[in-house]
């Protein structure tokens, strides 16, 4: 069965950085990655993708202050988060994407796999 387990949320105020990991139990080079979130009431959202060749995609509401990355050795996933916001309160969750959809901003339809997810709370 596959795994994707996530690790580094945390609670912090306004303006703080945090940084999300991911460590899947298998690697698919089929597929691509991304990170999710879902804040309360609300829809589950693509935040960001990274492609097999390192080509990166961002939703409008964070590009410029989060950076997807992914550990060519290990495959393990990172998002790092500047400049947070309350609005950036969500549990985030980490995916594999199916290769039709990863060269594109994250779409839920894309998934293949999902993670347990991290909360992360900004305050303000």
């Amino acid at each position: 069965q596959v795994q994707l387990v996530e690790s580094g949320g945390g609670s912090v105020q306004s303006g703080g950085s945090l940084r999300l990991s991911c460590a899947p139990s298998q690697y698919f080079s089929r597929y691509c990655m991304g990170w999710f979130r879902q804040a309360p009431g609300k829809d589950r959202e693509g935040v960001a993708s990274i492609s097999r060749d390192g080509s990166t995609y961002y939703v409008d509401s964070v590009r410029g202050r989060f950076t997807i990355s992914q550990d060519q050795g290990n495959n393990t996933l990172y998002l790092e988060m500047n400049s947070l916001k309350p609005e950036d309160t969500a549990r985030y969750y980490c995916a594999y994407l199916m290769a039709e959809y990863c060269s594109e901003s994250p779409l839920v339809n894309g998934v293949a796999y999902w993670g347990q997810g991290t909360q992360v709370t900004v305050s303000s």
